[in-house]
């Protein structure tokens, strides 16, 4: 899978110079400012760090005084889960926190599940940022600001409605249901903590990728949302390619088409190499968080 994964980047890069060269798509930078791509860069490695106080504020126990352990630990998930294809990389979670924190893989497994039902949360709601910005009226905000406090109702009613669907499944469901409340936030404050947490890191990642789409692309800021997102939406769908080559810079390119961006050829390939660029963005800010983490961390991973 590693030898299948470094092909097809490599024939990406070899397509990306076929189409464009790398010349020009490395200038769209050149002219936007190398400061810009610096500040994006540091804004992305933020995201990483308020990734891990998650994790960190989620398992206090098992990970405490161990942050920058658990920072490694996150960047390996995290560039796992970039590289690997059809999110093969998001069973890497529960095994190293098993290996590092002696952490049950069950609950481990079900708490990884909980946090993407966040994140996926916190990714239509930033979606919702751009449809309520491109309609511009009261109501779309409203129904953006309902959208947004779902979580908090979900959790308020948690507990009865765990209970009812106790009552009406048996056997291994009602194990599941045990996993799934064993992986939920202890209480109020942890809840609040985590979807806060949550709701900054990826409004923060979808205005970051936002600007850079409407730096080199030259877009309207509805469209560089919906390019934003849809980049994202594309990593977390079972058919996630290997590192996003071609998945990701296409989500890129129809969530912007979707959210008004002009669909001319002119500026269709210029979306192209925004896209490309903001792809490349992605990949190296998880590479060079995974390197910085390794510093960050006492000792090294057990094999």
């Amino acid at each position: 899978m590693t030898l299948a994964t470094v092909a097809i980047i490599l024939l990406y890069a070899a397509f990306i110079q076929w189409v464009w060269g790398w010349q020009t798509v490395i200038l769209l930078w050149s002219a936007a400012g190398w400061g810009s791509a610096a500040l994006a860069m540091l804004l992305l490695l933020a995201t990483y760090v308020l990734r891990t106080w998650r994790i960190y504020d989620y398992f206090p126990r098992e990970t405490g005084g161990h942050f920058g352990t658990l920072l490694r630990l996150v960047q390996v998930h995290n560039l796992l889960n970039i590289m690997l294809p059809f999110r093969t990389g998001e069973a890497s979670f529960p095994l190293l926190m098993k290996r590092e924190f002696n952490l049950p893989i069950a609950r481990g497994t079900a708490a990884l599940f909980v946090m993407r039902l966040f994140d996926l949360h916190a990714l239509l709601a930033a979606a919702g940022t751009g449809l309520a910005l491109q309609n511009g009226r009261a109501w779309a905000w409203a129904l953006w600001l309902a959208f947004l406090l779902l979580p908090a109702l979900a959790f308020a009613v948690h507990r009865p409605a765990l209970a009812l669907l106790r009552k009406l499944v048996g056997g291994k469901a009602r194990l599941i249901l045990d996993e799934v409340e064993a992986g939920l936030p202890a209480g109020v404050p942890a809840f609040l903590r985590a979807w806060a947490a949550t709701l900054i890191n990826w409004f923060t990642k979808i205005a970051v990728l936002a600007w850079v789409l409407g730096l080199l692309g030259h877009l309207p800021v509805a469209a560089s949302f919906g390019g934003a997102l849809g980049g994202e939406l594309s990593s977390v769908l079972p058919v996630h390619a290997p590192a996003g080559v071609g998945t990701y810079p296409a989500g890129i390119t129809a969530g912007a088409l979707a959210f008004g961006a002009d669909a001319a050829k002119p500026m269709l390939e210029e979306l192209g190499q925004a896209a490309v660029n903001t792809h490349l963005l992605v990949i190296v800010s998880s590479l060079v968080g995974t390197a910085l983490s390794l510093f960050a961390a006492r000792g090294k991973m057990r094999a």
